[in-house]
């Protein structure tokens, strides 16, 4: 049996969650964008209150580490007055909202995502983990990220509802799609979602209204580089030091955007070397690992610089997880080593805790294994 403990619910503002390194708080910016004003007010907090370790979460989300007890209350005033939380805990708790970072004031991902934010008084009651995507561009780009409800651009260029798990669904149109978003949660709490917990594994059948032969689009992530948004910079690991991130903003005065692929888009700014952000894509981007030993304290490891070690040696998708929760990636990696009473687990293709091809690995025996592979 594992030693991990799965809580079954996402920390934010005002449900922090204790880690090795003191109190993790989760702030879930507007439609994933920080004005130069908030992103230097929530450096400051994170400093005065934290640890100024600032992580970039797969629901482009931003995490702050090392919050104190006493501080934590100091740092939800400043991030409530920041205007990045809500003064409400229960609209705060429903705003998981994922939106293709591109978007355009006015464009279809702005609009839908707006009016559902709008109106998060009328959803249910949903798990902690469950969210909403929003990927109306021409170009779809969140196929892969996590969501439970989803509004997608159609292979036919229309937009289109569905649920996620299911291959099709259903053509709605701009001005009804928040709509169906709402009315695809209070189906899914309805019928026992919670029981399941996320979409993906609620086998429920879809009410007629939700079935339909509408097919997403096919699409692929943003590089790190230029981009009509402004210039795309790649955190290794999804970190970034607080006095950092706002020194960059302070230089530039340039509003951030949020991905959760760890990359940080500085709008209306041409690209420019910057310590410590990729501007060019590497592998370090295509690694996966927790905060590790000692940060986390279900880790029995420490993950970060090993994953640092493999990522040149690796022929495609690793995960280096401190446990086998897998926190880091939910999915399937090409080769997922998994953190076990101080040693590694390897196995291929597959998630954190899966059946090993080799046990008890120190970090010389999995760079020496991956290496050679």
């Amino acid at each position: 049996m594992s030693g991990f403990v799965v809580k079954g619910w996402c920390p934010d503002a005002f449900r922090p969650m204790m880690a090795g390194d003191g109190l993790l708080v989760r702030v879930r910016p507007p439609l994933a964008r920080l004005t130069a004003a908030q992103v230097e007010g929530l450096c400051e907090a994170a400093l005065r209150h934290g640890n100024g370790q600032i992580d970039l979460t797969a629901r482009a989300n931003l995490q702050l580490r090392g919050v104190t007890e006493a501080g934590w209350p100091l740092l939800l005033a400043a991030l409530q007055a920041l205007g990045l939380v809500d003064p409400d805990p229960v609209t705060e708790g429903r705003g998981a909202i994922l939106v293709s970072p591109d978007w355009r004031e006015g464009d279809d991902t702005h609009a839908i995502a707006s009016e559902l934010r709008a109106r998060l008084a009328e959803l249910p009651e949903l798990p902690g983990k469950a969210g909403f995507v929003v990927d109306a561009g021409a170009a779809p780009m969140l196929a892969d990220a996590p969501g439970d409800f989803r509004i997608e651009r159609a292979t036919t260029g229309e937009l289109m509802a569905r649920a996620d798990g299911r291959m099709s669904g259903v053509t709605v149109t701009r001005s009804n799609a928040a709509d169906a978003l709402i009315r695809l949660a209070h189906w899914f709490a309805d019928s026992d979602g919670r029981i399941a917990g996320r979409m993906v594994r609620h086998k429920a059948t879809l009410p007629e209204w939700a079935e339909g032969d509408a097919v997403p689009a096919s699409g692929a992530p943003m590089q790190p580089g230029g981009h009509p948004v402004g210039a795309v910079y790649g955190l290794p690991f999804g970190r970034i030091a607080a006095e950092s991130l706002a020194a960059f903003v302070r230089r530039h005065g340039c509003a951030v955007r949020l991905t959760p692929w760890r990359l940080l888009i500085a709008e209306a700014i041409a690209p420019a070397p910057v310590a410590g952000m990729l501007l060019a894509d590497s592998p370090i981007l295509h690694v996966d690992a927790c905060v590790g030993a000692p940060a986390c304290p279900q880790a029995s490891v420490e993950t970060r610089d090993l994953a640092a070690r493999l990522a040149p040696l690796i022929d495609g998708h690793l995960h280096v997880s401190g446990c086998a929760k897998g926190c880091a990636r939910a999915r399937a990696a090409d080769w997922v080593l998994t953190g076990r009473e101080g040693a590694f687990d390897l196995a291929r293709n597959a998630r954190a805790g899966a059946t090993p091809l080799h046990t008890g690995l120190t970090p010389e025996r999995a760079v020496a294994l991956l290496g050679a592979c």
